[in-house]
């Protein structure tokens, strides 16, 4: 799966498919794990939507049609995934625990991008984040930071 959506991404964005398979294997499962926060309510948002893509721009500094083609990839992945653990086994693997905690920020921010928190995006955030690693502490705490700084 994530091999054909690397080719997928690679045709999308002109890269040849060696180039694709590092850096935008990364970005591809942190983007799907975003996307799928903001799905798992049943309802995306145009406003979820739209801040999943400018949080994709500076994250990984992307021009807006590259954040768009990167967001269109991740619907894909997420919907042909059968678990989280494709994308949170790439993060761990490539990802330090800084960064990992990082993302674990931004899943908080995608559940706060509509001004309600749904249990079943809590509970995304709470098994990506032990799949990853993340301490239950530093996910309250960045949820805490998060839901403190208005989403």
């Amino acid at each position: 799966m994530l091999a054909a959506i690397r080719r997928f991404f690679a045709r999308v964005t002109g890269e040849s498919e060696d180039v694709a398979t590092g850096e935008n294997e990364v970005r591809l499962a942190i983007a799907a794990l975003l996307f799928h926060v903001i799905a798992v309510d049943g309802v995306v948002l145009e406003e979820e939507r739209a801040a999943l893509t400018e949080l994709l721009e500076r994250r990984f500094d992307l021009a807006p049609d590259e954040a768009a083609a990167l967001l269109a990839a991740a619907e894909v992945a997420d919907a042909e995934a059968v678990d989280l653990y494709g994308f949170t086994s790439v993060i761990k693997r490539e990802l330090d625990q800084a960064e990992r905690d990082r993302l674990i920020g931004m899943m908080w921010k995608m559940v706060y991008a509509d001004g309600k928190v749904h249990e079943f995006q809590d509970n995304v955030v709470w098994r990506v984040a032990e799949l990853l690693g993340v301490p239950s502490q530093t996910r309250i705490r960045l949820k805490q930071s998060v839901r403190g700084n208005g989403g």
